[in-house]
């Protein structure tokens, strides 16, 4: 078959998200074709080229997210004529009320969490997933605002504005397809009026109706980007028009060009979330310093766009539990979703995996931590618990393998950790003449003690994992793979991930982190039993295999649902149902030839095709 793969910000750019995951799935699925879809998201991403491509990919369309409203790169021009003009002021109007409507009357509870900046409470924290508690972090009851009617309110409510959304977004699709583009009056004047009517309407969020004009210029700059996909020439009979399945690497603006798809040529869409675009942006929008209106409002909209694509989507494939809680709580139905696991790459680790039985081939009393230096790993908290270690436990060593997060937060948050691991841990000597040494060290992937991952996992007995905000802990696999046990914090996918082969204590907690920690390193038998299952399980669960496996079955589910069929009539040219067998529809290259007629049902590739008229009796001979 053929399989659109729509991308936003990485494959099949060198940088980016989902690049691994997706490369590995094209290779992975040699006997079908694949024609790429970017969105990228900066010149720097572009400059950097494509990933070597593997031969079944049959052609890549790119677009940018990024360029400026004049510099000419935005596919589309403004609305013009007065039948055009009088078509948008209605569709973005009405697409502008869904998104400001509040989830019940003007005056319901509901309204009130935006004053919290879209219903997201304070610091970076979550344990758990939509409507955790523990720690700031995003709530999950009627303050959280972001997709109003759908986390919050009535469900007639919700069914009534989503459909409104949907209506005014598929109106604004074909408006652009007509005119050549929206990007014009996405942003214009017009535009801005139609956000402050709305947002000056009744019933119209609570912290919606305090924006001002620059509040609302830049919720319009920010929902033009987003729609840009509106713009876009992708959907001919020539372009998605011509595959079997849209597969959305994401969900938001990736998966919009599989949402024109559906509606323009009724091509079934998947996406696939291993971090939720919508939770993405609530955390996001913590960190910032826009107005509560801004972020009322972008959060309003990036709701109603993720239940859109959930409520079109043939099939949804989260990552784990925890994002398949989020998209339910966003109106995705259970019944389409199908949990499937990132694939990692296993054969790197083997040789450390191999080799881990039992504590003798890594140093039994040293702690390994792996990742990204940011707040979110909540490193803080692991020296202190290091520091309850160090007194139960005086020989432990901690090994702190990475390299900061981009920009200037990830280098203060390293400076500052270094700093507190160097006043918790003054240098010590074995003698009055040795030389002090730290027991915390801070180093990065690449050096000779440590030129790869494996060996980084290697290096200790124990894996240890502080987060207070994570997704899919990426490093907790890999720690797996190796046959390390491990000690992790109860966030995100952590507890599905490990599923017993280690130990799990509340976020924020070093004391619990710190007894936890010293029960494993006091009982090397039990370490290496938890490190032999881990292994064990990953080679189950978290394999290139196993995912690119469950993707296949997924796609042939789609498409024997969807079909792609020849109209067949009778004798007198009435279409005739059922006319084609079951035959007609096995797996391969069969798509290469057809060819959809402009303004024809896609069903209704290629000339009509004859019944056969049954012989009768004696006939035959």
């Amino acid at each position: 078959m053929r399989i659109g793969l729509l991308t936003e910000g990485g494959y099949p750019y060198v940088s980016g998200d989902a690049k691994l995951w997706c490369d590995r799935l094209v290779r992975g699925l040699g006997q079908h074709e694949f024609d790429i879809y970017a969105l990228s998201r900066s010149r720097r991403q572009e400059d950097e080229g494509w990933v070597q491509l593997p031969p079944q990919v049959g052609r890549v369309r790119t677009a940018p997210l990024w360029t400026a409203e004049d510099d000419g790169a935005v596919h589309g021009r403004r609305v013009h004529g007065r039948r055009a003009r009088r078509r948008y002021a209605e569709c973005f109007g009405e697409l502008a009320a869904a998104v400001c409507a509040g989830p019940g009357s003007l005056d319901s509870p509901e309204n009130s969490g935006a004053s919290g900046g879209a219903g997201v409470a304070g610091g970076a924290g979550e344990a758990g997933g939509p409507g955790a508690s523990g720690g700031p972090g995003v709530t999950g009851g009627p303050g959280f605002v972001g997709a109003p009617g759908v986390l919050a309110g009535s469900g007639d409510s919700f069914g009534l504005e989503a459909d409104r959304f949907a209506t005014a977004l598929y109106g604004l699709a074909e408006l652009a397809r007509d005119e050549g583009g929206l990007a014009g009056a996405l942003r214009s004047e017009g535009a801005v009026r139609a956000w402050e009517r709305a947002c000056r309407a009744p019933g119209a969020l609570r912290a919606a109706r305090t924006a001002r004009v620059p509040d609302l210029l830049s919720v319009a700059a920010h929902v033009e980007r987003s729609l840009r996909p509106l713009s876009l020439d992708w959907y001919t009979d020539d372009g998605l028009g011509a595959v079997d399945l849209c597969h959305a690497a994401a969900g938001g603006s990736a998966a919009l060009p599989g949402l024109l798809a559906r509606h323009f040529a009724s091509v079934p869409l998947l996406v696939t979330e291993y971090g939720v675009p919508l939770r993405a942006h609530y955390l996001a929008s913590a960190a910032t310093e826009e107005a509560p209106a801004v972020r009322a409002l972008l959060a309003s909209f990036h709701g109603r766009l993720a239940t859109e694509v959930y409520r079109r989507a043939a099939l949804i494939t989260p990552g784990n539990t925890h994002a398949r809680r989020w998209q339910e709580r966003c109106g995705a139905d259970r019944a389409k979703l199908r949990t499937v696991y990132p694939g990692m790459e296993a054969s790197r680790f083997a040789e450390v995996g191999e080799n881990a039985e039992g504590a003798g081939c890594a140093d039994p009393d040293t702690l390994v931590w792996v990742g990204r230096v940011e707040p979110s790993k909540d490193l803080v908290s692991l020296l202190h618990s290091f520091a309850e270690i160090r007194k139960e436990e005086p020989k432990t060593r901690l090994r702190i393998f990475g390299a900061p997060a981009d920009g200037p937060d990830g280098a203060l948050y390293l400076a500052h950790c270094k700093a507190l691991a160097a006043h918790l841990f003054p240098d010590e000597a074995e003698g009055a003449h040795a030389v002090g040494d730290n027991p915390v060290s801070f180093e990065e992937i690449g050096g000779p003690e440590a030129p790869g991952l494996a060996e980084a996992y290697a290096s200790g007995a124990l894996v240890v994992l502080s987060s207070v905000v994570e997704g899919f802990p990426i490093s907790l696999v890999e720690a797996m793979f190796c046959g390390r046990a491990t000690v992790s914090t109860d966030v995100g996918a952590v507890v599905e991930v490990i599923g017993g082969t280690g130990l799990v204590v509340p976020p924020r907690n070093p004391r619990a982190l710190a007894e936890a920690c010293v029960a494993l390193l006091r009982d090397p038998e039990r370490r290496a039993r938890l490190g032999a299952a881990a292994r064990a399980r990953a080679l189950e669960l978290f394999t290139i295999e196993q995912n690119v496996e469950a993707f296949h079955g997924i796609y042939l589910e789609i498409v024997s649902h969807s079909p792609i069929r020849r109209v067949v009539v009778d004798a007198t040219g009435e279409p005739l149902p059922f006319g084609v067998p079951a035959e007609a529809h096995v797996p391969g290259r069969w798509t290469e030839a057809r060819v959809v007629a402009a303004g024809r049902p896609r069903w209704a590739a290629g000339a009509p095709v004859r019944a056969t008229v049954p012989l009768t009796a004696g006939e035959g001979a």
